[in-house]
Parts: structure tokens; C-alpha cells; sequence
């Protein structure tokens, strides 16, 4: 049942990020989960089965999104029931897979470079860990800005961030005396 613009999320996919695989290992922040039994999970993605109380959506809509960050979203059960303001339509061009591993990093991207940093067209940004979950989406994120990125990645992940568009040359390892950050305009750690 929906209440206050809830949809439950029929099949689809759910993100196993970094960020639960710590909860899972007791590591990172405590997050209140309630007692044993709970379920973990944040990103998800999947098909509206009901909507009776929102205009945002019907069923048989696809949607995506990361419920009720930071509190656990049980992204991991069948059935979701998620808040209508933090789920977003599934653009036709991601699978349901590619849809729900998007949330938590394409945020966490979006707030280091625009909310926090404010990255605008011409900027130079130099990302570290460019070749992580989060760096990967933060260096597209930042093209599509306008900005010039270099990216540091380990050589095992070289061709992976080339294929992003980084420009100029993408360093590999973060000891390159070539790369000053004086020189630009945005360093973000993301890895």
C-alpha cells in the first residue's frame, strides 16, 4: 500500500556499493537500523507497482533512486516502498542494473563538484581516483560542466578513465611532479 506519496518498486535491481559493503563489515557510520532483522540497501532501481497518492508516477513506470539516504532504504527486499520525491524516472538509455548503480555515487559526484565546489564551464579540476565508482561519474560530471579534467588513476584502471574524456594526459599514480594543484582550479579526492 502507498501512503504519503510512497510507490512500492516491483522488480528490477539493486546497488551493492562500497557504502553497504561497509555497513555489512560493521565498518563506516552507525546508522540507526533498528534491531536484527533489517535489510540493507540504498540504490535502487525497478517498476512502480502502486502510486495512489502522488502525481509524480504510475504503475508500470520505471523508475530509479536512493530512498531515504542516509537511513537504510532496504533496497535488498522484493519489494521497495520509497518516498515519490526521491525516486526519478529511468531514462530509456540505462538498463535497470546501470540505473540503480547510479544514486549514491552520482550524488556524492554532483555535491563535490557543483553543490561544494562549483564547477563551471572553463574550470580545472584535477579528481583523484578517477577510476572509482564515484570518480568515474564525478569526471563526466565535470565534462559535461565544461570543465578541464585530469584524472589520477593506478595503471590496472588507465584505459577504463581514459575512456571518460579526460584532457590533457590522465596521470597515473598521484606522485607525478607534472600535476600542481596550484596550477588548478578544483582538487577533489574521490577515491
Amino acid at each position: 500500500m502507498c501512503d504519503s506519496g510512497e510507490c512500492p518498486r516491483g522488480p528490477g535491481a539493486a546497488d551493492r556499493s562500497p557504502c553497504t559493503g561497509s555497513r555489512l563489515a560493521g565498518k563506516g557510520r552507525v546508522i540507526d537500523r533498528g534491531e536484527p532483522p533489517f535489510i540493507l540497501g540504498w540504490d535502487i532501481g525497478g517498476v512502480v507497482d502502486e502510486a495512489p497518492q502522488t502525481w509524480r508516477f504510475r504503475p508500470g513506470d520505471e523508475v530509479f533512486g536512493m530512498p531515504l539516504f542516509p537511513r537504510v532504504a532496504s533496497a535488498y527486499a522484493e519489494v521497495v516502498s520509497a518516498p515519490a520525491l526521491h525516486l526519478a524516472r529511468r531514462p530509456a538509455s540505462l538498463s535497470h542494473v546501470e540505473a540503480s548503480a547510479l544514486p549514491v555515487v552520482g550524488l556524492t559526484a554532483w555535491q563535490g563538484l557543483v553543490d561544494l565546489g562549483g564547477v563551471t564551464e572553463g574550470d580545472r579540476v584535477l579528481l583523484h581516483g578517477g577510476g572509482g565508482g564515484v570518480g568515474h561519474v564525478a569526471i563526466q560530471i565535470a565534462k559535461a560542466l565544461g570543465a578541464h579534467v585530469i584524472a589520477t588513476a593506478s595503471g590496472s584502471k588507465r584505459k577504463f578513465v581514459e575512456g571518460f574524456g579526460g584532457d590533457g594526459r590522465i596521470v597515473v599514480g598521484v606522485d607525478d611532479p607534472g600535476v600542481r594543484g596550484d596550477r588548478l582550479g578544483h582538487l577533489v579526492q574521490v577515491g
